[in-house]
């Protein structure tokens, strides 16, 4: 018994610290920021405060929280006014001058227009997540429908050939353009944001199916029309 009293206190106080520790660290980084940013921008901002009121050990903490917050303050001024003013114009002047570099204007071009397809903004350009066989009949890769455009090329296979990005893991800004026939690509219910979670993490990530009546019916597609033969006609 005094075993088990033991073990049960141990459990609890191992338990009691897994739930402070996060508090602690996060408390403890808290106060050396406040420390480091207020500790060197306190006389920078508060130089008309006397040294003996400004020094103070009791007011020291209260002084570098108010020195942090104009910091905070700063740097987010600056920042809307690089992004809506300056950071527009120097932004296109450096654009400029790099695509005009023999070799690396080609190359910026490119992961720009890379991270540009992937970022939140134009997500919608995939339109609908795709199970695909690639690379030969019998794997299965998932992909993202791009477009169902038919231009030249899906026009000269004389079928209706849709768009397909299959990309790469875990990286997805690299992977496959490939044309497939409409009847070869088996449309999937996930969302696009859940097909680059499962594609980022390796197929680690598996969002649920929450629909269990229509897993039976893939998995078991013979079920369907027996089931439908078995109903008596009214």
């Amino acid at each position: 018994m005094h075993k088990n009293l033991f073990a049960t206190a141990r459990l609890a106080f191992f338990s009691g610290i897994a739930l402070l520790a996060p508090l602690v660290v996060t408390v403890w980084i808290f106060l050396k920021i406040l420390d480091l940013v207020g500790g060197t921008f306190r006389p920078i901002f508060f130089f008309f405060v006397p040294e003996t009121l400004r020094d103070h050990e009791a007011l020291s903490i209260g002084w570098n929280i108010l020195a942090t917050v104009i910091v905070v303050a700063l740097i987010t001024g600056l920042g809307f006014l690089s992004r809506y003013v300056f950071g527009r114009f120097f932004r296109e002047l450096a654009e400029r001058f790099i695509q005009n570099i023999p070799g690396v204007g080609a190359i910026y071009g490119t992961v720009k227009q890379v991270v540009e397809t992937f970022s939140t903004q134009n997500r919608s350009l995939f339109s609908k997540v795709v199970l695909v066989e690639f690379p030969r009949a019998g794997v299965y890769s998932l992909g993202f429908l791009t477009s169902k455009t038919q231009g030249e090329p899906q026009i000269r296979t004389g079928r209706e050939v849709w768009t397909v990005f299959v990309p790469t893991t875990p990286n997805p800004t690299s992977g496959y353009l490939v044309l497939l026939p409409r009847s070869e690509i088996h449309e999937l219910e996930m969302s696009v944001g859940d097909g680059m979670k499962m594609v980022i993490s390796g197929g680690t990530v598996v969002p649920p199916w929450p629909s269990e009546a229509a897993r039976v019916e893939v998995q078991n597609p013979a079920l369907m029309p027996a089931a439908a033969a078995a109903k008596p006609e009214n």
